[in-house]
């Protein structure tokens, strides 16, 4: 692959690499790991990529499905963004109400099965489109919105029932 284009169309893309890898694996480390290889195997490409950010982000999913499968154990880090989110002006009470529920949703997020988590980690995080995100995951459109959907409303359902836990 040409420096250039390395540098212009797949440098850009590797923090959603990233995230995307993340969702799938639930492992910051193994995570990295993955986009490492992922970067190692698009550099020393020889042919010609159409789509790169479709390419590095089928890639990605493969290779973070590969490493689960070789994984028995799964080992669940939920990133800790909360700090990011929150006001430097919010109360203490105001910060521990977002970071529980920024925890909530990641937890309910993980319990979806892997097909779920990651049309909604490409959709309603990294804001791919449809036909995008059925490029990347090697299936039909009708099939991404019917698993996200699916998500949204366990995910909605979940965190409705914390909500109302709490009342």
């Amino acid at each position: 692959m040409q420096l250039k284009t390395f540098k212009y169309q797949i440098l850009p893309i590797k923090d959603k690499l990233f995230r995307f890898a993340e969702r799938i694996v639930q492992n910051s480390e193994l995570a990295k790991d993955i986009v490492q290889e992922v970067l190692l195997k698009v550099w020393q490409y020889e042919g010609d990529i159409q789509n790169a950010e479709a390419w590095c982000m089928r890639a990605t999913r493969n290779l973070s499905l590969d490493k689960l499968k070789s994984k028995h154990n799964k080992v669940v880090d939920i990133q800790s963004i909360s700090a990011s989110l929150t006001h430097k002006q919010a109360s203490p009470y105001q910060s521990a109400e977002k970071s529980d529920q920024l925890r909530s949703v990641h937890e309910a997020i993980a319990t979806l099965p892997e097909s779920q988590r990651m049309v909604m980690q490409l959709r309603d995080v990294e804001g791919y489109t449809y036909q995008e995100i059925a490029t990347v995951l090697n299936c039909s459109v009708d099939v991404v919105k019917v698993n996200l959907f699916r998500a949204r409303k366990k995910v909605k359902t979940q965190l409705l029932k914390i909500e109302n836990y709490g009342c």
